[in-house]
């Protein structure tokens, strides 16, 4: 069934996706570390019938957020719901609330989308507060909606970046249940595009 233009946009002004990321823009030739294939696959959706959460690690610049950005956007173009955030505004977004209810109202918006892409883990120290509001998050998507996560932080920091090593334990055991991790190493894309216009005759670095 052809999907109504205005519930399509109204869902695309929803997902707060950057600017339209798509398979065929990523480089691959360039980041020979990533598994063309495995993305091709899952471009096909599959890991929404699963609930299946997809992590992408790697250092900063290598793509991980177009990655995770063009599978949203072909969730959207599917027909289901996306949500992009990154983890500092959604600490800030569920740090705290006038009444419980309030809160719970606040956390649903997160839950019910088919798709929660939370991008830029590792940059963001939590509160013991946002920590244990992530962790409640994740534990009510857990086998029923997929995150599409993003980081550039090892497992083995996520106690530190929670405050609380039994806490990420517990988050880490439901968010890698089902889980496909794709790990991204390589240069990063800016400083390729940096270096090209370092030697483009009559470049002007800005």
């Amino acid at each position: 069934m052809p999907v109504a233009p205005r519930a399509y946009a109204r869902r695309v002004r929803a997902a707060r996706l950057p600017a339209h990321k798509t398979l065929e823009g990523f480089d691959f030739a360039f980041q020979p570390s990533m598994p063309e294939r495995l993305l091709r696959e899952l471009a096909g959706l599959s890991f929404l019938e699963t609930a299946t959460n997809l992590i992408f690690l790697g250092p900063p610049g290598v793509g991980k957020t177009h990655l995770a950005s063009a599978l949203a956007a072909q969730t959207l173009d599917a027909g289901h719901s996306v949500l992009l955030t990154t983890l500092g505004g959604l600490a800030e977004a569920l740090d705290g609330s006038p009444s419980p209810t309030a809160w719970r109202h606040r956390l649903r918006r997160y839950v019910l989308t088919r798709v929660l892409v939370i991008d830029e883990v590792g940059y963001t120290r939590l509160t013991a507060e946002q920590a244990h509001a992530l962790f409640e998050l994740v534990t009510a998507r857990y086998e029923k909606g997929a995150i599409l996560l993003t980081s550039n932080t090892s497992f083995a920091e996520w106690g530190a970046l929670l405050g609380n090593e039994v806490l990420a334990s517990a988050l880490l055991d439901r968010l890698l249940h089902h889980a496909e991790g794709i790990t991204i190493s390589g240069a990063s894309y800016r400083m390729k595009d940096r270096a090209a216009l370092r030697t483009t005759p009559g470049a002007v670095a800005s």
